[in-house]
């Protein structure tokens, strides 16, 4: 559905601002579907991408400002959502052996488990995008990373 329709809007001031609208619904309306997907697993988005963060560094630990500057979405309390995690049983956190100023966190073996499970149901929530084929979607990340760059 075009985004006129969507947000009952029929004209916009140029192009650009089409464009960056668009992109800001079309990222919130990622989120939900992704949101929604993950309720099944009892994580939410930020979460889950801790828990990624996590699971790309394992078997090393990692800082909380290493995880804070590899996650999507800067302005998430990265300290709550590890909190949460650890009281889940799917991080932990330990006082560095050779720094005791420093906390270590890292994925535990539920956490792990946890992913496995999720990266198996992974095409239910990425069907969001079966509109676009193969190339279009190189061609979208192309033109995002353009975009940043």
């Amino acid at each position: 559905m075009p985004l006129e329709q969507d947000i009952h809007q029929e004209k916009f001031q140029s192009e650009f601002q089409k464009a960056a609208v668009n992109i800001l619904f079309t990222g919130s309306w990622l989120y939900n579907i992704n949101a929604a997907f993950l309720k099944e697993f009892d994580v939410t988005p930020e979460q889950f991408n801790v828990l990624r963060i996590l699971r790309g560094s394992h078997p090393n630990p990692m800082m909380l400002a290493d995880i804070t500057c590899r996650m999507i979405d800067k302005n998430s309390n990265a300290t709550r959502l590890v909190e949460k995690l650890r009281v889940k049983g799917l991080v932990k956190r330990e006082i560095c052996k050779n720094n005791r100023r420093q906390v270590d966190i890292s994925i535990t073996e539920k956490g792990m488990s946890l992913l496995t499970k999720i990266d198996k149901s992974s095409d239910a929530w990425q069907s969001a995008l079966k509109n676009l084929t193969k190339a279009e979607a190189h061609e979208l990340n192309r033109l995002l990373d353009k975009l940043r760059g």
